[in-house]
């Protein structure tokens, strides 16, 4: 796969995350009546928007480790009744496809593969 398709997957799983973050939390399964204060889990999403749009390595390198926060939440939330359990698989589907896009991303991006093989 080439970098500008790994690009634009993370864009979208990213974009996807801190709707669905905002979303979740904010109106439709808060964890309190009204919103909770879990909608604040979107924000360290938001400073990796612009690079990855831009398809900087160094926000894919450490993206792919946040992503595993937003997974390890799904996957203990995804027993919870009701619609929090279906936006937690969700959630953790999201992770999953940001972590593999990202860690792709970076790998296909490192500077010793930007050279070629070795003779």
């Amino acid at each position: 796969m080439s970098a500008q398709v790994l690009v634009r997957i993370s864009s979208v799983a990213l974009l996807a995350l801190i709707v669905l973050c905002v979303v979740w939390e904010g109106w439709l399964a808060p964890l309190r009546p009204g919103g909770s204060w879990m909608i604040l889990k979107a924000l360290p999403l938001l400073p990796a928007v612009f690079g990855v749009l831009r398809g900087r390595r160094y926000t894919s390198q450490w993206l792919s480790m946040l992503s595993l926060l937003y997974l390890t939440e799904g996957v203990l939330r995804a027993s919870d009744p009701g619609l929090t359990g279906v936006f937690a698989l969700i959630e953790a589907a999201l992770a999953v496809t940001l972590f593999m896009s990202t860690m792709l991303h970076a790998r296909a991006t490192a500077p010793a593969r930007a050279q070629g093989p070795e003779a």
